[in-house]
């Protein structure tokens, strides 16, 4: 399984012009040598997925729902098979790995019980409207390397339904479980509708300025985003963008620290704090200040730091080497200007581990709390009174996610509705579905992910205005 991987173009498992390694990031040796796209067989990707369009756009809708249930039985088939794959190259524990998996399936069975009809606009004597949704073509798929198989089915089944065309490429990091995946579907997905190619993170620009790609549809940092969106420019393509968060939770003076603590630790320490909506930083009324330290602390002591191939651990290494420095560099930070009360060590050994911690007595002007730390780091800052506590979350760049946590749901959810962010939680942080879209404000994104609004986004409108 690790030694025969292949790109997926125009129907057809095909080699890669070149050949790059991975690396399993708990023991930073390659676990494989996998194709490596080149700028022709991108080319090629995109000419397969423009020949397959009009085909595909004219499928009838049952029949498009068909394929995607098809391809959520393949992936539910092998599910053991990919999630030993995605902990493999990404670290996440196997059981986070397979609940990615299961969620993988679940977005594409949903997708295949989903339709969308021709809306009446005017229906009179001399005159019939209708609002019709039609396809955009193709669509390029950038996918990040913390969820690589999630954040593909985010994508791909509602802009199949859709009658779009794909061309996906994974990151760089974690190209193994999407071409696995590419393997299953091979022979279930009509040839051109669904390419799969690699890169380096090289060929990135290829996708988000090419002629014939009709919508970039992208997950990753808000500095990368603004190329995208500078790139589709060029030929006045469609994108949409879920970019970078630095999440902040308010907790107010009538919780109980013992009871909220566990979901707090898991909004911020999901995927090892590599998710973009994870909670990084957070509020806390000084009356409740030292209790939640406390217990925060305590959690991130007893969790297992480990490879996520072995049983217990809970927080596995970051996924690749940049990431690495760069929160060894947050590490740095947050000794210099706050009190670490739990971890704050880098093991010894290979492997790109960091044990949970958590940072009291910061505030903001230092990189930890004021820029996106995307990693196992959670800083924790006092407030007196509520206002002030929502203006400082507020005074940041991103808008992506945000969550409340009080006894109290009325006040609680006065105090979200101040708050500027896609999505505000309440007493929770982290809980997605298929139904439920996403969306972020500022430098967060622009675009709707998920639900029926994420699916509208890979059609466009035509106004068929009939005189009778």
């Amino acid at each position: 399984m690790l030694d025969d991987f292949k790109l997926l173009i125009g129907g057809k498992l095909v080699d890669g012009d070149g050949s790059m390694d991975v690396i399993n990031p708990a023991t930073e040796k390659s676990i494989s040598r996998c194709p490596r796209a080149s700028k022709e067989q991108f080319d090629l990707a995109v000419r397969a997925a423009k020949a397959a369009y009009p085909g595909w756009g004219a499928t009838p809708i049952p029949t498009r729902q068909k394929v995607l249930s098809a391809i959520a039985d393949q992936i539910e088939t092998n599910r053991e098979n990919m999630a030993r794959l995605l902990t493999l190259e990404q670290g996440k524990p196997l059981s986070e790995a397979t609940l990615e998996v299961g969620i993988t399936a679940a977005f594409f069975r949903y997708a295949a019980d989903r339709s969308y009809d021709t809306r009446v606009l005017v229906d009179k004597d001399n005159q019939k409207v209708e609002l019709l949704r039609r396809p955009l073509g193709v669509v390029a798929a950038i996918i990040p390397w913390n969820f690589p198989l999630m954040i593909l089915a985010f994508k791909m089944p509602l802009a199949m339904l859709t009658g779009n065309t794909m061309v996906v490429k994974p990151a760089a990091t974690t190209p193994l479980a999407t071409l696995f995946f590419a393997q299953l579907i091979a022979d279930v997905v009509p040839p051109g509708v669904v390419n799969v190619v690699t890169d380096a993170n090289d060929l990135g620009d290829v996708l988000t300025s090419h002629p014939d790609v009709a919508k970039v549809a992208f997950t990753g940092s808000t500095a990368t985003g603004m190329k995208v969106m500078a790139n589709a420019a060029k030929t006045m393509k469609r994108f949409s963008l879920e970019l970078g968060g630095n999440d902040a939770g308010i907790v107010l003076d009538d919780v109980d620290p013992a009871t909220i603590a566990p979901a707090i630790f898991k909004g911020a320490f999901f995927n090892n704090g590599q998710v973009c909506l994870a909670l990084k930083r957070l509020y806390v009324h000084e009356s409740k200040y030292e209790a939640i330290c406390t217990e925060l602390a305590k959690l991130a002591d007893a969790a297992l730091v480990g490879d996520g191939l072995e049983q217990g651990t809970a927080i596995g290494p970051l996924q690749n080497a940049v990431q690495y420095e760069k929160v060894k560099g947050y590490l740095e930070d947050a000794r210099e200007n706050g009190r670490i009360v739990a971890g704050g060590e880098v093991p010894d050994g290979p492997g790109y581990f960091v044990k949970p911690t958590i940072v009291a007595d910061i505030v903001e002007g230092a990189r930890l709390v004021d820029e996106e730390q995307f990693g196992p780091i959670l800083p924790v800052l006092k407030f007196k009174t509520v206002d002030e506590a929502v203006r400082r979350a507020n005074a940041t760049s991103y808008g992506l996610g945000a969550s409340v946590w009080s006894s109290d749901r009325s006040r609680a959810r006065e105090i979200a509705l101040r708050l500027e962010a896609g999505t505000v939680w309440i007493n929770q942080h982290i809980d997605l579905a298929p139904n439920i879209p996403q969306a972020g404000t500022k430098r967060s994104g622009i675009g709707v992910e998920i639900g029926e609004e994420g699916m509208l986004e890979y059609t466009q409108i035509q106004v068929l205005n009939e005189a009778i």
